[in-house]
């Protein structure tokens, strides 16, 4: 509060011991000034952290859909060295390797 803030509250009619009528209004401005500014501090770290999240979120997903790719890939995987034909050549392979030696 500014000493003009204070002024304008203290002042007080004369001969009435009342404050008067812009005293009285000044309060209430300077009252109205202090909630604006406290809203706006709010507003104004609600914007920061809004504007921080997204950044983190998209991490995330970018790891969900790694993980989905991977498990898709591991997937393919199983289902190839399954097949018949996979098996018989790395069987072959193995006996190729163990007569050699």
């Amino acid at each position: 509060m500014t000493t003009m803030d204070t002024t304008m509250m203290n002042a007080i009619t004369p001969g009435t011991g009342r404050r008067s009528f812009v005293a009285r209004s000044a309060q209430a401005l300077v009252e109205a000034r202090d909630r604006v500014h406290a809203t706006m501090c709010v507003i104004d770290a609600r914007a920061r952290t809004l504007a921080a999240q997204p950044e983190e979120g998209a991490a995330t997903a970018e790891y969900a859909v790694v993980l989905v790719a991977a498990t898709g890939f591991a997937a393919l995987l199983v289902a190839v060295l399954k097949s018949d034909a996979v098996k018989t050549m790395l069987s072959n392979i193995v006996k190729k390797a163990l007569n050699i030696g």
